[in-house]
């Protein structure tokens, strides 16, 4: 179904008001706004996205809709929803909001329930286990009766999101917030998400996408509102906004990508080895299951490395397994041609601090109730020995290198934008003073803007810190343009590796990357 099919099916409908408005919404925190004046309406069948740099006020605008703030905001201004009815919200990691311990069908069931209670006992269960799977269909959940028999950690992120969405739809949202929907997803799978959310609109609900996916963005939405600091710069339909935009925040969010000029190989030695390497995962009632088998790979000193392939094709799993945070496999990983470990517990300080791993969801990295500060620190105190006053005066100029302030880090992570977190879980890995550097999907939910800034910095990281080895784990092609070396991973094995301009013209690799969004 295209964007276009679902816009008709919608408006097919008699025209309706507004199911979800926000009128001059401001939310403070200690006298700083975090939006100021927001106003936003959103109509039966329509998509409104907001689009805007990380701490634009995106997600705080998102959330009012559900009547959550962060602690302490003093809040102004009219938040209304059509006959006062729940509002869904898939956020960016899902996996944040599913019960861990139950499986995805006791999930949903636990709110069909609730919902069947005046039905007579008889027919309870049996309408319940109708009501499920109709939303679990209209969530477009794949092999959803197989796939609701799991927990959600043997959903990968797509599924959870999927499950997600049906809680949202059974429990009879007429708005979904749908937060950064296809961050982290390779081509093709974010195609898919971009079907599943018009086919929800289609059906009458009104969305409200916060994204920074500006694909994705023109081809879903019908209203696009533009955030810089809080506030509504620009608003309109994506076609006037691409054509004419008028501010020159929106001039600068939608400039085209620069090319990057092809990193030289590195000519240096194998820094880190992987041999005959075989990754297991526990799957359910199937056991220790495959899910990455690799005959060999190097990453030479000095280095660029970029693992691309579709979602769940193994590059994590890899990636973990270097960092020694997957210790469930077979074969040999050698550092300056030494065994590493398996598991981080049984690998030295020394060990530990030559790989190190930024994570995707850099708020999940972080302690919330620690400054960003003090958690930057510790890893020069806990692999390098240095005292606490000397670890804190390398992060905060290793912050500063990386465009972070002082007053900035010294704040709790949830007063930090995701950009301004991401950098921040980079100066901690850096403080340990790695030789290899392991970045997993380290740009996906960054604005144009932010993810063009990163990656200046880790090109700079490469060029000025001598023998620093990197490696990518993207669905990006512009953070793919970095390396100098790809390897790509299809269902877990190793279907290409070899040079970047050449592996980037051919083969497997080119069947997803050049997958079209429409």
């Amino acid at each position: 179904m295209t964007r276009q099919d679902s816009a008709t099916a919608a408006t097919s409908q008699p025209p309706a008001g507004p199911v979800a408005e926000l009128r001059d919404l401001r939310v403070e925190i200690d006298g700083v706004a975090l939006v100021d004046g927001i106003r936003l309406r959103a109509r039966p069948g329509e998509i409104v996205a907001l689009v805007g740099a990380s701490g634009s006020g995106k997600t705080t605008t998102g959330l009012a809709l559900l009547e959550e703030y962060p602690a302490g905001a003093v809040v102004s201004g009219d938040v209304r929803v059509a006959g006062g009815g729940p509002v869904g919200y898939v956020p960016q990691h899902p996996a944040a909001v599913l019960n861990p311990a139950r499986r995805a069908d006791a999930l949903l069931r636990d709110i069909a329930r609730t919902q069947v209670r005046d039905l007579p006992r008889g027919a309870r269960r049996a309408e319940a286990r109708r009501r499920v799977l109709r939303a679990a269909q209209s969530a477009q959940l794949p092999d959803f009766q197989a796939l609701l028999r799991r927990y959600p950690h043997q959903l990968s992120g797509g599924q959870q999101q999927r499950v997600v969405l049906a809680q949202a739809l059974l429990l009879g949202a007429r708005v979904v917030v749908a937060d950064e929907p296809t961050t982290g997803l390779d081509p093709a799978t974010k195609s898919r998400v971009v079907h599943r959310l018009a086919a929800v609109a289609a059906q009458g609900v009104a969305v409200v996408l916060l994204s920074h996916d500006l694909d994705v963005i023109r081809e879903l939405a019908d209203h696009v509102l533009v955030l810089r600091d809080g506030k509504v710069v620009e608003s309109g339909p994506p076609e006037r906004l691409w054509s004419a935009p008028r501010h020159s925040w929106t001039r600068e969010l939608l400039a085209p990508r620069p090319e990057r000029k092809r990193a030289a190989a590195a000519a240096g030695d194998p820094v880190l080895r992987v041999r005959a390497l075989t990754a297991r995962h526990r799957d359910g009632s199937r056991g220790r299951v495959e899910v990455l088998r690799l005959p060999e790979l190097d990453l030479h000193s000095g280095g660029c490395l970029a693992v691309l392939g579709r979602s769940g094709s193994g590059k994590t799993t890899l990636a973990r397994c270097l960092a020694g945070l997957h210790r469930d496999h077979d074969g040999q990983l050698l550092l300056d041609g030494a065994a590493l470990p398996p598991g981080i517990r049984e690998r030295s300080k020394e060990q530990l601090a030559a790989v190190q791993y930024v994570f995707q969801d850099a708020r999940a990295a972080f302690d919330e109730f620690r400054p960003v500060l003090d958690q930057v620190a510790r890893t020069a105190v806990t692999l390098r020995g240095r005292s606490p006053a000397a670890a804190r005066e390398e992060a905060l100029a290793t912050l500063e290198e990386l465009g972070l302030e002082a007053a900035l880090v010294r704040r709790r992570p949830a007063q930090l934008s995701g950009g301004e977190l991401q950098r921040a879980a980079l100066a901690r890995a850096l403080l340990a003073r790695p030789r290899v550097l392991i970045c997993d999907e380290v740009t996906s939910g960054l604005d144009s803007v932010t993810r063009r800034g990163l990656l200046d910095t880790l090109a700079g990281l490469r060029r000025d810190r001598g023998g620093l080895s990197l490696v990518l784990i993207t669905h990006d092609l512009d953070t793919a343009a970095l390396a100098d070396r790809v390897a790509v991973l299809e269902g877990g094995e190793l279907t290409e590796a070899g040079a970047a301009d050449v592996i980037s013209e051919a083969g497997p690799f080119r069947r997803w990357a050049g997958h079209e969004i429409s």
